[in-house]
């Protein structure tokens, strides 16, 4: 894999660029982020660019999905973006990586295609750390079983939209703990069961870019028999 300048780094023609998970450290706001993305989306459904994944780490932020029940906005009146995702309400913040590749699906590819993908590639780079995780039926996002006295509970969000055959929005990995921002809501309408972070599970010094770079090949593993574009 070749690194390009600017913090773009190149995987046949999947790119991946970091906004503001480099050396100078910067956290994304939400809204800039999303202007952003459209645009790369219209030129990756244009043909005038690569596929292409977005990796940033959110000032804090909560966004509802076109699912969202007002109920479940945050109980102290905190501001809520409305997006064009699939999904209900989330939350985005520091020590949460954000990803969102865009990218032309292949002909036959559905929207549940894709999500299983995502699915899978953040599976497999749990099970690398050594975090046993998987899906729950009927659910997005990627889970751990009840253990104990800990319910069911959530690692990995996913909500993603497909317009013109090319994904945009994607998915949030809790590397560290966002408690007391995630307890402020129903995290995705779901009353029962819990939000985890990957520091909550295995405690360590983990670094929200240093997860990204990691989880590179196994998204690009997981992505490729979905492409339009690129080896398979």
């Amino acid at each position: 894999m070749n690194r390009r300048p600017g913090g773009v780094a190149s995987a046949d023609v999947l790119t991946f660029e970091y906004r503001g998970l480099g050396e100078a450290h910067q956290l994304s706001d939400y809204q800039e982020t999303w202007d952003y993305q459209r645009e790369v989306h219209a030129a990756v459904a244009d043909g005038l660019r690569d596929d292409h994944a977005i990796y940033v780490e959110h000032s804090p932020v909560y966004t509802a999905g076109r699912r969202t029940d007002p109920a479940d906005h945050p109980a102290d009146g905190t501001p809520v973006i409305p997006v064009d995702r699939g999904g209900e309400i989330t939350y985005h913040g520091p020590g949460q990586l954000v990803g969102y590749p865009i990218l032309a699906l292949a002909d036959g590819v559905g929207v549940v295609d894709y999500v299983r993908a995502l699915e899978g590639a953040v599976i497999s780079l749990l099970a690398g750390y050594g975090i046993v995780s998987g899906r729950v039926a009927g659910r997005t996002g990627v889970w751990l079983e009840a253990s104990g006295s800990r319910r069911e509970r959530k690692i990995c969000a996913i909500g993603v939209r497909v317009a013109r055959r090319t994904t945009m929005h994607g998915f949030a990995l809790n590397v560290q703990s966002s408690a007391e921002r995630f307890g402020n809501i129903v995290p995705c309408g779901i009353h029962d069961a819990d939000v985890t972070s990957i520091v909550e599970e295995l405690p360590g010094a983990w670094d929200v870019a240093a997860v990204a770079h990691d989880l590179e090949p196994h998204l690009i593993a997981a992505l490729a028999p979905i492409r339009a574009r690129g080896d398979r």
